[in-house]
């Protein structure tokens, strides 16, 4: 059973970060009837892929992807969807206060007792480890004892390695469909992973099973300095 909390703020930089990583989660939520709330940072106008088969340009992916993510959170029934509007492939480059300041504002006005996002030095891309700077920033300021609970993705190779196994685990077999819809959602992005994760589901293929069957976070440690 998953915690019940006050109100659950989730920050990804990409649409489909939250369909791949968390959505199960966010389902969970939801149908417990916990507020929640996604901030979404950019339309990942960028992304590599343009459908399979191809069916978006350049030009036309920015739309497709801000119907996609709209598609994505109707799945997972979320109600209150924020498009934060910052350009995809150069959080990065955005200014480090700035980032701070945005996520400081959603949790001044939404007060979440959790916040999900990316745990940085181990997120991969420069997005998602500008992002989830930006949370531990916002958050650090908080005091302690008011400070909202981190619930961290967190996937480099080395995690475990490094952090151990993760603290949060949800099972999430009872929302599966939802996360695949929500996966599904995502097609200009999705469309190969989902027929070799659908075909691996099937035969009960353990790497594909682990995807619709729980979620896992890594918990901040606050006593840490922040990898820049």
């Amino acid at each position: 059973m998953i915690e019940q909390e006050r109100h659950v703020l989730v920050i990804f930089p990409h649409p489909d970060d939250e369909a791949f990583g968390v959505s199960g989660t966010i389902t969970s939520y939801i149908k417990q009837g916990t507020p929640l709330t996604y901030a979404c940072l950019t339309l990942g106008e960028m992304g590599r892929n343009l459908g399979k088969p191809t069916f978006a340009t350049r030009e036309s992916l920015p739309k497709i992807r801000r119907k996609e993510l709209i598609k994505a959170a109707d799945a997972m029934g979320i109600k209150d969807l924020r498009m934060m509007g910052l350009r995809d492939k150069t959080l990065e480059f955005e200014d480090d206060k700035e980032m701070k300041n945005m996520v400081s504002q959603l949790i001044d006005e939404l007060n979440p007792s959790l916040v999900i996002s990316f745990y940085p030095g181990y997120a991969v891309h420069p997005d998602h480890e500008a992002t989830a700077r930006a949370v531990v920033r916002a958050l650090r300021e908080i005091n302690e004892k008011d400070r909202p609970k981190f619930h961290a993705v967190a996937f480099a190779n080395n995690t475990e390695e490094n952090l151990g196994q993760p603290d949060v685990v949800h099972d999430i077999r009872s929302v599966k469909d939802e996360k695949l819809n929500a996966m599904r959602a995502h097609i200009s992005q999705t469309a190969r992973m989902l027929e070799m994760l659908e075909e691996g589901i099937k035969v009960n293929d353990p790497e594909a099973l682990k995807w619709v069957t729980d979620e896992r976070f890594y918990t901040y440690d606050w006593n840490k300095d922040l990898v820049e």
